[in-house]
């Protein structure tokens, strides 16, 4: 697969408004399937074209922010699991590296290498509800099915890591509260060795399918500049043509000892989008074969025992474990006064974490900067002039999740 694509991009007619004409009003969501969540778009159509849109958020506004405040650091993983459900894990290690940032505290090789081989695992799967989505919505259903197998065999190594699949609260400040399992290596080494073929099927189908490529092909477009001025990052920033990928400009968790394509598109288009999401999978899986092939040896989790509870036998048996384990569970656990912002390279783009900390037992202020929250902005200005089915595919391209539009 090509880095860049490469297509024609035609100037966009935005149609004008005329005050003395008729016009539908059209409730794209907040319950239709097609938005992809829970969210509304009051478009303004004159027959299919779409003349203006209104957008409106906040049906399962969640308070995330607010109830994180008032949460013990630890805690709080289990909240960002529901930001953007479909890459969990990416979404819990960005919390643990924002918190150790706030408290000073390094990792070893193995713990860094532990946490690309997850994450990139979640790249993967956000990756391919995304991109199959996109299939289905431009009528194509069969490569949804196929690659949710896939997706499937990503969950079940999820469980083996920590017991959940969905929301998976996996690891730790520090670490992993265990180490990989023989069970979990075994069930990774044959997703890499299957997912290949996979994915060479799956471009077939739609690469360079004609029906597909006009579906896709201009339309849903944003020039770069546009794209920075909104504050894009990620594959819709990428696909615009802008080389930004926090991987490689902000290095962390040991990425720059992997050697990797970022790739870039040139249109901002949905099969621009579409394309740089399947480059990327590539990438990803060279990056877990990279990392499990020289997976070093150490400890799964760093010196941070404020973080981690004691073995249950020292706890029934002697009083300073159980003494840690009362204050862990309480929340009685100070950390140190400090402002720091983190961020890492999400699915979607930069998921960062703003923590302003006075001291104590909770976070003072907590912001989470979701990408799909920044990215949705744009979403009227990439459909006005385009018809309803192109409406659809632009949003499924983009990847909006509702979870991190209402944090």
């Amino acid at each position: 697969m090509n880095k860049t694509s490469k297509h024609n991009n035609p100037a966009k007619t935005i149609p004008s408004i005329q005050v003395d004409k008729k016009y539908n009003t059209l409730n794209l969501g907040p319950t239709h399937p097609a938005t992809h969540g829970v969210f509304q778009n009051i478009l303004t159509m004159d027959g299919e074209i779409i003349l203006g849109a209104e957008q409106t958020i906040g049906y399962i506004h969640r308070a995330f922010e607010k109830i994180a405040e008032r949460r013990p650091y630890y805690q709080i993983t289990t909240l960002t699991d529901r930001l953007n459900y479909c890459s969990s894990p990416l979404n819990n290690i960005g919390w643990h590296l924002a918190v150790e940032k706030l408290l000073g505290v390094e990792t070893n090789k193995r713990i860094d290498y532990m946490r690309i081989i997850v994450m990139e695992l979640a790249r993967i799967s956000d990756h391919l509800i995304c991109n199959s989505v996109t299939g289905v919505d431009s009528g194509a259903l069969t490569g949804f099915v196929y690659v949710f197998q896939e997706r499937e065999r990503i969950y079940e190594i999820y469980e083996e890591l920590c017991g959940a699949r969905l929301t998976t609260n996996l690891g730790r400040v520090g670490g992993f509260d265990r180490d990989f399992s023989p069970t979990a290596l075994r069930k990774i080494r044959e997703l890499l060795d299957r997912l290949p073929k996979v994915m060479h099927e799956f471009e077939t189908l739609l690469l360079r399918n004609r029906i597909f490529m006009d579906r896709t092909i201009n339309v849903g477009g944003i020039s770069a500049e546009r794209a920075l001025n909104y504050g894009f990052t990620g594959p819709c920033l990428r696909a615009a043509g802008v080389d930004y990928d926090l991987r490689v400009h902000e290095t962390y968790s040991s990425y720059q000892d992997f050697d990797f394509v970022v790739p870039i598109g040139q249109n901002g288009d949905t099969y621009d989008r579409f394309c740089v999401r399947q480059t990327e999978i590539w990438e990803s899986m060279k990056m877990i074969k990279t990392a499990m092939e020289n997976l070093p040896e150490g400890k799964f989790n760093a010196e941070v025992p404020a973080f981690y509870m004691p073995p249950k036998e020292e706890v029934y048996s002697r009083m300073e474990p159980l003494i840690s384990h009362f204050k862990m569970v309480m929340g009685e656990i100070d950390v140190p006064a400090k402002e720091i912002y983190h961020a890492v390279e999400g699915a979607n783009g930069e998921l960062g974490f703003y923590i302003v900390s006075e001291g104590g037992r909770t976070p003072y202020r907590l912001h989470f900067r979701r990408p799909c929250f920044v990215n949705y902005q744009a979403y009227p200005e990439m459909i006005i002039g385009s018809n309803i089915s192109d409406a659809i595919l632009t949003m499924s391209s983009m990847n909006i999740i509702a979870g991190e539009l209402d944090a």
